[in-house]
C-alpha cells in the first residue's frame, strides 16, 4: 500500500478483520455499527451479526464453556430473530459430547485461523470490494495480468495454463517467432503436377495429398522429428484430385474431383483399398463432401445442382434438389449441413425435417469454408475479397483478413494452433499467409512456393505442423526454427518476412 500509494480498504475494514482473525467478538461487532453507513442493503448488518454470534457460539462450545454459550444462544443470537431453523440447529449441538462430535455435525474447521478466514469470506459479500478487500484479490489480478500478456501475444501457439505457478510475474510473457511453424521443414515432391489439396487427419499421424496427377498420397507424421514420410499412393482419379475428407475415426478417406468429375472415391486408409466408387450419373458434377459426424454417412455435391447423403457403400439415402454446392460441412449435432452455393451464401440444411435457412450472406461468390471445431466460428475464401471470419451463431461477419491476394480460384484456408488461435490461407502471389484470429494484418508471410499456393492444412495435434500444397507441385510441411547457433538463424529469417508491425 505504502509503494503504490493507493488504499487498499477502509480503515474500519482493516480493524474489522483484525478483530475477527483475533477472536475479539465484541470489538468486531462494535466495528459493523461504524460499518453500517458504508454497507449497500441495510439488513446485511442482521446477517453478518449471526455469522459473528456463531462463530462465537461454536467457539465456546468447542471450549467446553457450555454457560457461555447457552449465554449467545439465548440472550445474542435469538433476539436477532433471523433464520431460527438455523438457531434450532445451533441449540442440537449443545448435545454434542465432544470437540471432534461438535466438529463433524457442524461440518466446521474447529476454533483457528481456518474457520475465521473462511468467516471472512462470507461476511466479506455484505460489503462493498471499495470498503473491504475481496479474498484472493491479488491472486486474482495477476491471473489476469498473465492471461491479458497471453492474448496479446502474438506467437502464443502453447497449452494454456492458467495457473501461476508456471509462469514468471517478473518479466513479461513472450513467445519468440522461431517456436512458430514459420520455416521449411521438408519439400515434398513426389506428385509430378499441380497439388490441389491438402489435409492432416484428425489425430494428426496422417497428412494426404491430393493432385492434378490423378494420385492421392498418404503421408505418415513421425512423432518424434515430425518429418513426414510416403506411406501409400492411391491412384486412378482421371481427373485429378481437388478435395479430400478423412472420416471422424480416420479410418477412410473421400476424394473428389474438379468442376467436371461426376466420381468420388472413398478409400480405406489402413488398407489402401477402394471401397466405394460412386457416381450418380454422367452429367453429375461432386466436387467436394463432409463426413456425418457418427462416420456412417456423408454428404456431397457440385455445382451442376446435386446434393446427396449417401451410406458408405454409395447408396444414396436424401437428395436435396436444386442447390448448386460450392463446398460443404457437417456440424456436430449431426443434424446440419452447412452448404455454401452459387448465390453468395451458405445455408443451412437439415436432411431429418428437410427444412433450409440462410445464415451468411456474402456480396462475392464463397469459393470454400471451413468450421472452427467448437462449431462457431467459419472461415470463408470469398472470390477477389479474400478470408472473411463469420461467427456462425450470430450470424455476424466478425473480421477480414488483409493481405491475400484471390482471384477466382478454389483456395483453402484453414484455423489452426492451440485453441485454433491462428489462421491460415494460401494465396496467388505464392505465399502462405498466417493471422492471429483476433488481427486483421498477417503475423507471417511464408515464402518458398513458386507458383498459387491452393490449400493450407495445421496439424490438429502438432500446433507447430503445417503444410501448404501449390501449383508448383510441391507440397511444403512447416516448422519451427531449427536449433542453430543466433547467427544462423539471422540468415533463416530471410525465409519468413517479418510483419509484427
Amino acid at each position: 500500500m505504502q509503494e503504490s500509494g493507493c488504499r487498499l480498504e477502509h480503515p474500519s475494514a482493516t480493524k474489522f478483520r483484525n478483530h475477527v482473525m483475533e477472536g475479539e467478538w465484541d470489538k468486531a461487532e462494535n466495528d459493523l455499527n461504524e460499518l453500517r453507513a458504508l454497507m449497500h442493503s441495510p439488513n446485511a448488518i442482521v446477517r453478518m451479526k449471526f455469522l459473528l454470534l456463531q462463530q462465537k457460539y461454536l467457539e465456546y462450545l468447542e471450549d467446553g464453556k457450555v454457560l457461555e454459550a447457552l449465554q449467545v444462544l439465548r440472550g445474542e443470537l435469538t433476539p436477532l430473530k433471523y433464520n431460527t431453523d438455523r438457531i434450532h440447529v445451533l441449540s442440537g449441538y449443545l448435545m454434542c459430547s465432544h470437540a471432534e462430535d461438535l466438529r463433524a455435525k457442524a461440518e466446521w474447521e474447529g476454533k483457528g485461523t481456518a474457520s475465521r478466514c473462511r468467516l471472512l469470506d462470507k461476511l466479506q459479500t455484505y460489503l462493498p470490494p471499495s470498503v473491504m478487500l475481496p479474498p484472493r484479490r491479488l491472486q486474482t489480478l495477476l491471473r489476469q495480468a498473465v492471461e491479458l500478456q497471453r492474448d496479446r501475444c502474438l506467437y502464443h501457439n502453447t497449452k494454456l495454463d492458467s495457473s501461476l505457478d508456471s509462469v514468471s510475474l517478473l518479466v513479461d510473457h513472450v513467445c519468440s517467432r522461431k517456436q512458430f511453424p514459420c520455416y521449411t521443414q521438408q519439400i515434398l515432391t513426389e506428385h509430378c503436377n499441380e497439388v490441389w489439396f491438402c489435409k492432416f487427419s484428425n489425430d494428426g499421424t496422417k497428412l494426404a495429398t491430393g493432385s492434378k496427377d490423378t494420385t492421392v498420397i498418404i503421408w505418415q507424421v513421425d512423432p518424434e522429428s515430425h518429418q513426414l514420410k510416403l506411406l501409400r499412393t492411391l491412384e486412378g482419379h482421371a481427373y485429378g484430385v481437388a478435395y479430400l475428407a478423412w472420416s471422424p475415426d480416420d479410418t477412410y478417406l473421400i476424394a473428389c474431383g474438379p468442376d467436371d468429375c461426376s466420381e468420388l472415391w472413398l478409400w480405406n486408409v489402413q488398407t489402401g483399398e477402394l471401397r466405394t466408387k460412386m457416381s450418380q450419373s454422367h452429367e453429375d458434377s461432386l466436387t467436394t463432401v463432409a463426413w456425418n459426424p457418427d462416420g456412417k454417412r456423408f454428404v456431397t455435391g457440385g455445382q451442376r445442382g446435386q446434393f446427396y447423403q449417401c451410406d458408405l457403400d454409395g447408396n444414396l439415402l436424401d437428395s436435396w434438389e436444386g442447390v448448386r454446392v460450392q463446398c460443404l460441412w457437417c456440424l456436430g449435432d449431426g443434424r446440419t449441413v452447412l452448404a455454401s452455393d452459387t448465390h453468395q451464401r451458405i445455408r443451412g440444411y437439415n436432411f431429418e425435417d428437410l427444412t433450409d435457412r440462410n445464415i451468411v450472406q456474402e456480396d462475392h461468390p464463397v469459393m470454400s469454408f471451413t468450421v472452427s471445431k467448437n462449431g462457431r466460428l467459419a472461415l470463408l475464401n470469398v472470390a477477389t475479397q479474400g478470408v472473411h471470419l463469420w461467427d456462425l451463431q450470430d450470424r455476424v461477419l466478425v473480421r477480414k483478413y488483409q493481405g491475400v491476394t484471390q482471384g477466382f480460384y478454389t483456395i483453402h484456408s484453414c484455423f489452426g494452433g492451440h485453441n485454433e488461435d491462428f489462421i491460415a490461407s494460401g494465396s496467388e502471389d505464392h505465399k502462405v499467409y498466417i493471422w492471429h484470429r483476433r488481427g486483421e494484418l498477417p503475423i507471417a508471410e511464408l515464402t518458398g512456393h513458386t507458383r498459387t499456393v491452393n490449400c493450407v492444412s495445421w496439424n490438429p495435434a502438432i500446433p507447430g505442423l503445417m503444410a501448404s500444397a501449390s501449383d508448383d507441385g510441391t507440397v511444403r510441411v512447416w516448422g519451427p526454427a531449427p536449433f542453430l547457433e543466433s547467427q544462423e538463424v539471422d540468415g533463416l529469417n530471410e525465409n519468413c518476412s517479418n510483419m509484427d508491425s
